[in-house]
């Protein structure tokens, strides 16, 4: 599902985990709100229905990182959005791809932001190469996600910062939780993305 708004600044490739879909209407939320600053957004599934019932395939990074990188080479190759400046929504296991990705492309991927994510998933070594500056958002009553998140933070050596919605949980579903994590996503994005394109 690629969408390209008129005046569209740059591109977010979303990379759900197992267990959420292009049609999940948080992703929808989020990229709808994307869509509204200018960022052309792209939603796929990194699994089949067949695969997404299989543990080894839901936590299968290496399967979800090869997926995630033909994704951005195929968006990389469309007319509307070739020449814009590339970021990467991860969600579950598909934080631990999108970090993968980023270490893998270095300079070609401008910003990254891990919701509710396994970004302790991704190798030890490809978190050391990252270089897009990265948001970690994570419900601040998420007891597992958050000390998850706070081991693969100091693996990082690119510019990064955790933000804990407080009083939220996994899927955000608390009131204004799931709101407070879309600005702060689309914040992350305009920062990184379009105002440093323009040297602002």
């Amino acid at each position: 599902m690629l969408d390209v708004p008129a005046d569209a600044a740059a591109l977010v490739v979303f990379a759900q985990g197992s267990g959420s879909s292009r049609h999940d209407p948080r992703n929808r939320i989020v990229a709808n709100t994307l869509c509204e600053a200018r960022l052309a957004t792209l939603l796929m599934d990194l699994l089949t229905a067949a695969e997404d019932r299989t543990y080894e395939s839901r936590f299968d990074i290496g399967l979800l990182t090869t997926r995630l990188s033909a994704a951005v080479r195929w968006a990389g190759l469309q007319a509307a959005t070739a020449s814009l400046p590339l970021g990467i929504f991860g969600t579950g296991t598909g934080a631990a791809a999108a970090l993968q990705v980023a270490a893998a492309l270095r300079n070609a991927v401008g910003a990254v932001v891990c919701r509710s994510g396994r970004p302790d998933l991704a190798s030890r070594n490809a978190l050391g190469l990252v270089k897009a500056p990265t948001l970690f958002i994570v419900g601040g009553a998420d007891k597992e996600l958050v000390p998850a998140n706070e081991r693969a933070f100091t693996s990082l050596r690119c510019g990064k910062e955790i933000a804990l919605v407080s009083g939220a949980t996994n899927l955000f579903e608390e009131p204004g939780a799931l709101e407070k994590m879309t600005r702060l996503s689309a914040d992350w994005f305009t920062r990184h993305l379009v105002l440093r394109s323009r040297g602002g």
